[in-house]
């Protein structure tokens, strides 16, 4: 739950109702965890030997499902990044016990408090997983950045790989990466913005106490090597998209860009948090003026996640342009197997294309499969989110009963008003009959009831 920090665990009893609420799995069934010790115990026997290759891993400091790791080398006016990821479909065959355990789950569940896996920890925190404590099995990408950022897949191969170094993003230092690292991501930097992509990584929000039971919910932005990390999936999942669809098959990652009304929200939603907007910018133009460090800035940021129409997943279809709205481009998940269900089909295909081999019956029929599958899983992890935020925001309004807040109407659905709170990372809704888009409103806080995680607002 990347929404959520709670250090403090403030929201303990909160989290623990969400979890009874939407059935959060605790623990795997007897049959999968015996599986997966089963094929933990696994040898690899398919993989070259690239161990000799210094790759290194950067995750939160606190990780240990471990999918990525990386190694970077000059290759002429070309940067060749060498992306290993965590080789899940050596451990896991369609079909057994943990497969099916896994399409049921379709992804990692995330909460402040903890996460509920995809797969069992013997998988995805030790055997599978790219630490450095041993050889790990892994597919590794080549991928050739140019100096205009374009990403082009080389090749694919199974191979046993040894991290160097498990990096935390808050510890990491400059000297702990390959010399080539920050120069990839501004390449990949430079092509997003000369392709019109936007992507909007809001920060973290974090639970923090003011005293006295008070709360407030503050912002950590990215840190630096987290976005530059980030590049490097990207290149990847767009190097990997192209050759995909070179050969009419995959499973693409989609979304159509924020609709005309849902503009007119986010005009009003800037309004509320004192940000000038010109009429002549539209809006990808004024992301690229936001800045997560301010906290206005990224309750906007905020706020862009959320007025799309949501992202999706569809298998390749004759005629039809798999088309990523805010990466402006053909895009697939291909880097996180440990916890997506999809990324696992995706890479297999990528293997057996770049192989020369056809892409596997199983493969291609799961891509059918998956769209819908992914869906749900999505939308169970977004109601997930939507409710730790939920309880987030009544925990820190809680004992605020009676104040007046000011707010900016930024949509009407018949006499309810959706609002959002000035200078506060706070959307809610009002019965404001009258009111119309844009105007500001005097709000009493009527109610802010954590156990059922609404706030309740009346004119003041």
């Amino acid at each position: 739950m990347k929404a959520i920090h709670d250090p403090g665990r403030v929201l303990a009893q909160g989290l623990a109702d969400i979890r009874t609420q939407f059935a959060v799995p605790q623990g795997f069934p007897p049959e999968v965890l015996a599986a997966a010790e089963a094929a933990a115990a696994r040898k690899p026997t398919d993989h070259a030997d690239r161990t000799a290759v210094p790759f290194v891993t950067l995750d939160p400091t606190s990780s240990t499902d471990l999918d990525q790791a990386f190694a970077i080398e000059e290759a002429g006016p070309d940067l060749l990044l060498r992306y290993a990821i965590a080789d899940v479909a050596w451990f896991v065959a369609d079909g057994d016990a943990v497969d099916i355990e896994a399409w049921k789950r379709g992804e990692t569940l995330y909460l402040p408090d903890g996460k509920a896996g995809l797969y069992p920890p013997v998988l995805a925190e030790r055997a599978a997983s790219l630490l450095p404590d041993g050889p790990r099995p892994a597919i590794v990408f080549a991928v050739r950045i140019g100096p205009d950022g374009a990403a082009r897949l080389d090749g694919v191969e199974r191979a046993m790989i040894r991290s160097r170094a498990k990096l935390g993003y808050a510890t990491v230092r400059t000297q702990d990466l390959p010399p080539a690292f920050p120069e990839l991501a501004r390449r990949v930097r430079a092509a997003e913005s000369a392709r019109g992509a936007v992507r909007v990584d809001p920060p973290q929000q974090e639970v923090v106490a003011l005293g006295h039971d008070r709360f407030a919910l503050a912002w950590r932005p990215m840190r630096g090597a987290e976005e530059d990390n980030a590049a490097l999936s990207l290149a990847c999942n767009l190097a990997v998209a192209r050759a995909l669809l070179a050969h009419r098959t995959g499973l693409f990652r989609v979304m159509a860009g924020p609709d005309d009304r849902a503009i007119a929200r986010l005009r009003q939603t800037a309004r509320a948090l004192s940000l000038p907007w010109p009429d002549a910018l539209d809006l990808k133009a004024f992301e690229r003026t936001l800045d997560a460090q301010d906290p206005a800035h990224a309750a906007f940021m905020t706020a862009i996640r959320r007025a799309g129409s949501g992202a999706g997943y569809a298998p390749w279809t004759p005629g039809v342009e798999p088309w990523h709205a805010a990466i402006a481009a053909l895009y697939v998940h291909a880097t996180a197997p440990l916890r997506r269900l999809a990324d696992r089909f995706v890479i297999r295909a990528a293997f057996a294309l770049a192989n020369g081999l056809p892409v596997p019956e199983a493969v291609t029929a799961a891509f059918q499969r998956l769209p819908e599958a992914m869906a749900r899983a999505d939308a169970i992890a977004a109601r997930i989110d939507r409710a730790a935020i939920d309880l987030a925001e009544t925990v820190m309004l809680h004992g605020r009963e009676g104040e007046t807040f000011t707010a900016v109407v930024t949509d009407m659905d018949g006499t309810s008003a959706r609002v959002q709170l000035e200078g506060l990372p706070i959307v809610a809704r009002t019965r404001a009959p009258d009111a119309q888009p844009g105007q500001r409103l005097a709000l009493r806080l009527d109610r802010a009831d954590p156990a059922r995680r609404t706030l309740s607002f009346i004119p003041a």
